[in-house]
């Protein structure tokens, strides 16, 4: 019965799988890389916050949340388009929201910040935080409402041709 006892304790010792066995992710190497010195000289202080340390703005505190000219929102580290006017919606929360992105353009990972599990949004060329996307958008298009931080963004108006 000991041994019965001792084989169990060494065989649950070697086949249980811990938090510290788990290997750790990949990391991402971005197209646009740089140092937080570097980001710090290009970025304000808020954009920084916000792209680089994955911080929030303050709702109804960017002026793109109400702007409803045509154009393209791009990435206010890289340029990079993210979004287009014609995607985009008030939908009251206080923070630019689009029913989806450009394609390719945004990259997802799983924040669990908040206690619970929530999709983030990052530029895929430079890894900059954006916000979060939620299933909640307009059903009569993608149901997805991308809350997006204003800071993180520069708008870039359609030019008339």
């Amino acid at each position: 019965m000991k041994k019965l006892a001792l084989l169990s304790l060494v065989l649950l010792l070697f086949n249980c799988k811990g938090n510290s066995q788990k290997t750790s992710k990949k990391e991402v190497v971005y197209e646009v890389t740089k140092t937080d010195e570097q980001w710090k000289k290009e970025l304000t202080q808020k954009q920084y916050y916000i792209l680089r340390q994955a911080g929030t703005e303050r709702q109804f505190s960017s002026p793109l949340n109400k702007n409803y000219k045509e154009g393209t929102y791009v990435c206010a580290a890289c340029q990079t388009p993210l979004f287009k006017s014609e995607h985009k919606f008030d939908s009251g929360t206080g923070w630019p929201s689009f029913d989806r992105e450009v394609k390719g353009n945004v990259a997802y990972s799983t924040d669990y910040k908040i206690g619970h599990a929530r999709t983030e949004e990052h530029c895929a060329t430079c890894g900059g935080h954006l916000g979060h996307v939620f299933n909640d958008g307009p059903r009569d298009t993608t149901g997805k409402r991308h809350c997006i931080n204003g800071a993180a963004l520069e708008f870039i108006p359609k030019k008339d041709e």
